[in-house]
């Protein structure tokens, strides 16, 4: 699969999501087999760009290409800026948030809100793709609510405004994370453009990832909060297209590998002080459903720095060797059913 220029390493791709998928995570993600990440939302308000949280959101340096920024914002020309901005900075892929249903980015007109002015929708589009000699993605929602959806409206609109992407989330604004996503509407936009379109929303398993490709005919799947702690689901879901096989368990001692590389990153990113707590959501994340997984994680959130953390991070993975040598995610579910 290609946007514009860049050919993908394959159809499964990270959501961005913000607080999650941070330089350090999107890395990790495409290490372990995402063929595409985007960034956090971005502001495209100019006087936040030079604000630190802004600044590590597009923060690209040394992340495998292509390197995709997206931005949210309600001004046409404001939004047009932004893109320009991050180009300069190096982002190769430029797409725009209509997608997030949180209050606070509503009430400022910007993410899922947009989806009530389509006339306003077509002039951020246009302005944006006309400002860069990027490929612009758009990422969106059904609609406003269920009485309110108009998803087969945006994407024509899209299409129309030479946007190269567009990815749909199988839930209403109203919806928020609620519910269950469904899969006709995003059937019904593949149908109705030929631009690449990507299927979002619940979709938690290799099995899942192919049953929504098939339910939709669309060219790609991407993962959001299933990659929470569980970075290998990109290469569990691209073996399982490719071949119909499921691959095992990671063993315990890869993921104590990789939670350390991922903790020494995230800490180099954003240093002690900050790295040691916001890495707190995820190793709650990486232990969750494991044996004694709760009792650990309120117990490391009681530490406050790195090495304490990274070493209590390896003790607890070492102990769970003596549940057998890959993670046994069905023991403390059994555990929690009892």
């Amino acid at each position: 699969m290609k946007i514009g220029p860049y050919q993908l390493a394959n159809n499964v791709f990270v959501a961005p999501m913000a607080g999650v998928t941070d330089r350090p995570f999107r890395q990790l993600c495409k290490q372990l087999g995402a063929g595409y990440a985007v960034s956090e939302m971005a502001a495209s308000d100019p006087r936040l760009w030079a604000s630190e949280k802004t600044a590590r959101r597009i923060n690209h340096e040394g992340e495998m290409e292509p390197k995709a920024v997206q931005i949210a914002g309600a001004e046409p020309a404001m939004l047009a800026e932004c893109a320009r901005f991050n180009v300069d900075r190096g982002a190769q892929i430029i797409d725009i948030n209509m997608g997030c249903p949180v209050k606070k980015v509503c009430n400022s007109w910007c993410g899922s809100a947009l989806l009530q002015d389509e006339k306003l929708v077509a002039e951020i589009l246009e302005a944006v793709v006309n400002a860069v000699d990027v490929p612009v993605t758009l990422k969106f929602r059904t609609g406003w609510n269920r009485a309110n959806k108009n998803a087969l409206q945006i994407a024509r609109i899209a299409e129309a405004s030479g946007i190269a992407m567009l990815t749909l989330h199988g839930r209403t604004r109203a919806d928020g994370y609620s519910g269950e996503a469904e899969y006709e509407t995003i059937a019904a936009v593949k149908a109705a453009v030929s631009i690449p379109v990507v299927a979002n929303g619940d979709i938690t398993t290799p099995a899942k990832a192919k049953l929504v490709l098939k339910a939709t005919g669309a060219d790609a799947i991407m993962v959001g909060r299933a990659a929470q702690g569980r970075p290998w689901i990109f290469r569990e879901i691209d073996h399982f297209l490719r071949t119909g096989d499921l691959l095992p368990a990671p063993l315990i001692s890869e993921v104590s590998r990789l939670m350390d590389e991922h903790l020494r990153a995230h800490y180099a990113f954003y240093g002690e002080y900050l790295g040691v707590r916001t890495a707190r959501k995820h190793i709650g994340w990486y232990v969750k459903n494991l044996p004694e997984g709760e009792a650990f994680r309120q117990k490391m959130n009681r530490l406050e720095d790195c090495e304490a953390q990274l070493a209590a991070v390896a003790e607890f993975f070492n102990s769970q060797i003596s549940y057998g040598e890959r993670l046994q995610y069905g023991l403390a579910e059994e555990k929690q059913a009892a």
